[in-house]
């Protein structure tokens, strides 16, 4: 806008502009130039204040950059607006589960003492090790996360400690381990259950002294890190295994907290599907989806074996399926109708044959198929035919 105008002047129109959005870039010309009036346009909120006559080239460099500038915000904005959408609230619900295991994790997030997340598979163990990084006094340094199950030994090694060049057949050049990446911040080792025994040692050291070594390097680095572990696993008949290093248990689970399992969490279940089916309708651009009474109910009746997990993909198939609006009973036909009154029954016992008769079950939901049940139990394929071996369990379609 030029400044002197027939009817008014440029800062009305940057006031007008500045009322309706205020995000507008706006540049004012004048030819009469002073440092008072430049000054005065730029507290009122102009961008530019160019002295007449304008070069046009220069101009156009003065325009090209506002607009890749309002590019610019509008993309942080997005990305912004995206991560609220994906941070999910770890303690959304009322059941006296969650709260309590909101309370203990208040309590201890700005400590930089091990924390061991316990669970189930799709209850959100990640979603808490975020939170409780993002809460701490740690939260402007890294968060970095690793999932040990099916990792093989020196996979997860290198990638958790780094390696120098020619350790190996195939290490062509020096690499930076997690752990040097998490410095100052937090390291997440989910599944860390399924961490093979060769690696435990390692980890012990790093808790214990802050201390690793690269693998084919001859001198210890210092970092100062802040572990969390999750596993679903109970860690406690893994070390009367042998299978799990004691020593190493004691040390991870300096805090422990328990994850609740969904079934254990009432009507949290229709809480927390309001919350997520907002954003997977945001997501897919059918926002003022809503859940029907009778979506409700069977989502009450239902014992989500996958958990949090389950629900969301049950959710989304129901969005993208049904009608886009209103989702109802029938759009989630896919859950299981006899898996409730089958796991209800079920006799109680110990954690291992919990987790075999669990494994059972979701297999025989899935008809033996092995991709499809890994996908509800959370796990990888070859992290479940693990299990089926260890369990004694034949899936019938791999």
């Amino acid at each position: 806008s030029d400044l002197q105008l027939p009817d008014g002047d440029g800062l009305a129109v940057l006031r007008a502009v500045r009322s309706v959005d205020a995000s507008i870039p706006t540049v004012l010309l004048t030819a009469h130039g002073s440092i008072d009036l430049a000054v005065r346009a730029i507290k009122e909120g102009a961008e530019q204040f160019l002295t007449k006559p304008v070069e046009l080239p220069t101009l156009l460099v003065v325009l090209e950059r506002l607009v890749e500038k309002t590019r610019d915000r509008q993309s942080v904005m997005a990305s912004r607006s995206r991560l609220a959408r994906h941070q999910v609230d770890p303690f959304a619900g009322e059941s006296p589960a969650i709260r309590r295991l909101a309370d203990q994790a208040k309590r201890i997030a700005a400590s930089s003492a091990c924390v061991l997340i316990e669970g189930e598979s799709g209850t959100g163990k990640g979603v808490l090790a975020g939170w409780l990084h993002r809460n701490s006094p740690r939260d402007a340094e890294p968060f970095v996360d690793i999932n040990c199950a099916g990792l093989s030994p020196e996979f997860l090694e290198s990638e958790l400690f780094g390696h120098e060049k020619g350790a190996f057949t195939g290490a062509v050049g020096m690499k930076q381990g997690l752990f040097e990446i998490a410095h100052r911040g937090t390291m997440f080792l989910d599944e860390v259950g399924d961490a093979d025994p060769q690696i435990q040692p390692k980890l012990l050291k790093i808790v214990e002294e802050q201390r690793f070594r690269r693998l084919g390097d001859v001198r210890d680095r210092q970092v100062d890190v802040r572990l969390i572990a999750a596993t679903h696993h109970d860690l406690k008949a893994l070390v009367s295994e042998k299978t799990f290093r004691e020593d190493l248990y004691y040390r991870i689970s300096a805090i422990p907290l328990f994850v609740p399992a969904l079934r254990d969490r009432g009507k949290d279940v229709v809480l927390l599907a309001r919350i997520l089916l907002r954003r997977i309708a945001a997501d897919v651009g059918f926002p003022g989806v809503a859940l029907s009474a009778a979506a409700e109910r069977v989502l009450l009746d239902h014992v989500w074996p996958g958990n949090i997990r389950e629900l969301r993909n049950c959710l989304e198939r129901a969005v993208l399926l049904g009608d886009r609006s209103t989702v109802r009973a029938e759009d989630l036909a896919v859950i299981p109708s006899t898996a409730s009154s089958r796991r209800a029954a079920a006799p109680r016992g110990t954690l291992s044959d919990g987790e075999r008769a669990h494994i059972a079950g979701v297999l025989e939901d899935e008809c033996g198929d092995v991709k499809k049940a890994a996908s509800v139990l959370g796990l990888s394929r070859s992290a479940l035919y693990e299990k089926l071996k260890k369990h004694g369990l034949v899936a019938s379609r791999g």
